[in-house]
């Protein structure tokens, strides 16, 4: 009754306080920062300085 573990109290600590497979906000920790991670990079690439050609005289 109640669900999956549904008695069951996990005591994590350190990193595993806040990104777990067990609990909702621990889940939910996760998928943010993998989303943070994707904006990132793809932000990083976006503003990435553009190589420029070599000027050469004709």
């Amino acid at each position: 009754m109640g669900g999956h573990d549904a008695g069951a109290h996990h005591q994590f600590t350190g990193i595993a306080k806040y990104f777990n497979s067990y609990t909702m906000i621990g889940r939910r920790n996760c998928v943010l920062a993998t989303y943070a991670t994707i904006a990132a990079i793809a932000l990083f690439l976006k503003l990435k300085p553009k190589k420029q050609a070599a000027v050469t005289e004709k």
